[in-house]
C-alpha cells in the first residue's frame, strides 16, 4: 500500500451486527477485495503432526469467529492497526493432511507467495509443525531470525515415531537447517514434566534460553519483557504461539495442555512490552475448539493475534513514515 492509500478496515458494527456476515479476521476485507495488504492474516487448517488430541485444524476458523468482538482501536498500544496498515484475511492454505512432507513443502510454498508481495504473515494454526515452513519462508526473506517461541513445551525433540516432521520437533529442525540466529532463542511459558532431563541440556546446546511459567509469576509480565527485548535487541523477530502457554483455566481448548500456565493478561502484557521489537511475522498455533469453552481459547487467541497485529502495523506505519 502506498503512503496515499487509506487501508480499508472493517465491517461497520454500528450498521452490520457483529454475528452477520463473513468471519475474517477481525471482520477485515479479504485479500482478493483489496490487492495487497501490509500484513496478510492466514489460515493454515492442518493438524496431522499432533502426538495427543487432535482438532488444531479448526482453530483458524475458530479465532475467526472469536475476533468478530474485535474492535479498531487498540486502547494498550495507543493504535489503530487497521487505518496505520492494510491488514487483510488471505484465507487458507489448504495443505495434504495425510503427507506430512508434502503438507510442509505446500506451506512453505505458500508463505513464499506472500511474503513476496512485500506482506507480514500473521499466521493462525493448525499445529506447531507449521512454524518450521513459514520460518524458512521467513529466513529466505531477512536471514536467520530471532525466535520467541511462547509454548507449555520445548517442541526441539527429535522424532516421534520416527517422524522428522512433527508438532513437538519444528524447533530442533530449524536450528539444523541454520535459519534461526541461535542467539537471540528463548522459550517462554514452559512447564510440565519432560521425557528426562536431557531435553534440557539439548535445547540449551540449541541456544535457547528459557523463560518458565513460573519465572512470569515471580517476576512479572514487565520484566520478562525487559528481558526478552535485552536478547532480542534490533534483530528480525518471528513470534510463535502455542496456546497452550496458557493455563488450561485460560485455554482448555487444546491438543496438549498443561497445568500451571501463565494467564491471558500475562500473555498479552508480555506481547505488548514486545512492541519495540522488529516483529518480522508472527503465528497463534495449536488452537483446537472441540475442547473449548464458550470460546475461552479461541477469544484468548484472536486477541492475541490482534495484539501481534498492532505490533507489526505500527512499524510498518512508522518505516512508511521515516
Amino acid at each position: 500500500m502506498s503512503s496515499n492509500e487509506t487501508p480499508r478496515g472493517p465491517v461497520d458494527s454500528s450498521r452490520i451486527p457483529r454475528y452477520a456476515g463473513p468471519a475474517t479476521f477481525a471482520r477485515l476485507p479479504r485479500l482478493d477485495e483489496v490487492g495487497t495488504a501490509d500484513v496478510a492474516v492466514v489460515g493454515v487448517p492442518f493438524d496431522s503432526g499432533v502426538s495427543y488430541r487432535p482438532g488444531a485444524r479448526f482453530g483458524g476458523n475458530a479465532i475467526r469467529e472469536a475476533s468478530r468482538l474485535l474492535r479498531p482501536y487498540n486502547p494498550a498500544q495507543d493504535a489503530s492497526p487497521f487505518a496505520l496498515a492494510q491488514v487483510a484475511d488471505a484465507g487458507d492454505i489448504a495443505a495434504n493432511p495425510f503427507n506430512i512432507n508434502e503438507a510442509v513443502e505446500t506451506v512453505e510454498a505458500a508463505a513464499d507467495e506472500i511474503l513476496g508481495t512485500g506482506a507480514r504473515m500473521m499466521t493462525l494454526g493448525g499445529d506447531h509443525t507449521i512454524a518450521l515452513p513459514l520460518l524458512r519462508s521467513v529466513a529466505k526473506k531477512h536471514g536467520p531470525v530471532a525466535l520467541l517461541h511462547f509454548d507449555a513445551h520445548l517442541d526441539t525433540w527429535d522424532t516421534y515415531f520416527g517422524a522428522e516432521y512433527t508438532h513437538g520437533t519444528p524447533f530442533r529442525r530449524a536450528v539444523e537447517e541454520g535459519i534461526l540466529d541461535t542467539e537471540a532463542l528463548s522459550h517462554v511459558g514452559t512447564r510440565g514434566p519432560l521425557y528426562g532431563k536431557q531435553d534440557l541440556t539439548d535445547d540449551e546446546k540449541m541456544g535457547f534460553g528459557i523463560v518458565t511459567s513460573a519465572d512470569i509469576y515471580r517476576r512479572g509480565a514487565d520484566e520478562v519483557a525487559d528481558q526478552l527485548r535485552q536478547r532480542i535487541g534490533d534483530r528480525p523477530l518471528y513470534i510463535s504461539i502455542d496456546i497452550d502457554c496458557l493455563d488450561p483455566a485460560h485455554a482448555p481448548g487444546t491438543g496438549t495442555p498443561e497445568a500451571g500456565g501463565m494467564t491471558s493478561r500475562e500473555l498479552l502484557e508480555i506481547l505488548r512490552g514486545l512492541s519495540s521489537c522488529n516483529l518480522v511475522s508472527a503465528d497463534v498455533v495449536e488452537v483446537a475448539p472441540a475442547y473449548d469453552h464458550a470460546e475461552i481459547t479461541a477469544v484468548a487467541a484472536s486477541h492475541t493475534a490482534y495484539e501481534l497485529t498492532t505490533i507489526m502495523s505500527r512499524q510498518i506505519a512508522e518505516a512508511r513514515n521515516k
